[in-house]
């Protein structure tokens, strides 16, 4: 399983991914899946990738150095699209072109083909993006009204973002939300885990403010984690036990 999150602010773009995939407790690996393109001044774009590990990684070789636009004819890469939407068909064309080379061979061998990406960031003179790719290569765009996207096991992360991460937050505010998203994600799936792969780009700059990996040796994450499950324990204490059942 995996676990990653993108948040979209007023200020920037936060991405948030594990490295952790697993095929049975007894074959478990680190893999990247937050990959970065960066032209700074020119574009910054992030990949978050759930699913199927050799699909995923399929996919992101054919945007990375290109394939044919059956229109066009034209051999096309991510890097060479002038607006992020076109970006966001690309993969979906990636997609959907992997699924006809390979979903047969998927399916005679009992594995379905399954993956979904998070793709965000910003193109010299084209807005701020971020969008969430299915399986068929079709997407959704994130907005003002629910300004994050997640993929692979989200559950136990989003109560934590529904709640505290609004548009106007502070990016440095769903950096750290983000952060506890997948911190109780990580408390409560075994698949998912450290290290954690971590993009932070603000609008316009056009140039990555944060981009760092986070292992068991961070320090802050330590301390956000055992904050957190602090101010949790201190919340609960403080508020009045429930006046049901019977009384005195």
């Amino acid at each position: 399983m995996t676990y990653c999150c993108g948040l979209l602010v007023r200020e920037g773009l936060v991405m948030i991914a594990d490295t952790r995939t697993n095929a049975g407790v007894d074959n478990i690996s680190t893999y990247r899946k937050l990959h970065v393109f960066s032209d700074p001044g020119h574009y910054q774009l992030m990949i978050a990738s759930a699913g199927n590990l050799s699909a995923t990684q399929s996919i992101l070789h054919l945007v990375r150095e290109g394939f044919e636009n059956p229109e066009t004819k034209a051999n096309e890469k991510l890097t060479d699209c002038k607006t992020t939407f076109e970006a966001a068909q690309l993969i979906g064309r990636a997609i959907r072109r992997i699924h006809t080379l390979e979903g047969e061979a998927y399916e005679q061998s009992h594995v379905k083909f399954e993956v979904s990406f998070l793709f965000g960031g910003q193109i010299a003179n084209d807005p701020m993006r971020l969008f969430l790719i299915y399986s068929a290569g079709n997407f959704i765009e994130c907005g003002q009204d629910a300004p994050f996207f997640q993929i692979g096991e989200y559950k136990y992360g989003k109560p934590v973002l529904d709640r505290a991460v609004s548009f106007n937050t502070d990016i440095g505010d769903a950096l750290k939300i983000g952060l506890v998203s997948m911190d109780s994600t990580m408390r409560s799936n075994i698949g998912v885990g450290l290290p954690i792969d971590v993009a932070v780009c603000r609008r316009d700059a056009l140039d990555l403010e944060v981009d760092v990996r986070i292992d068991h040796t961070d320090g802050y994450f330590h301390d956000l984690r055992d904050r957190w499950s602090s101010a949790l324990k201190a919340a609960h204490q403080g508020i009045p036990k429930p006046p049901y059942g019977k009384r005195e």
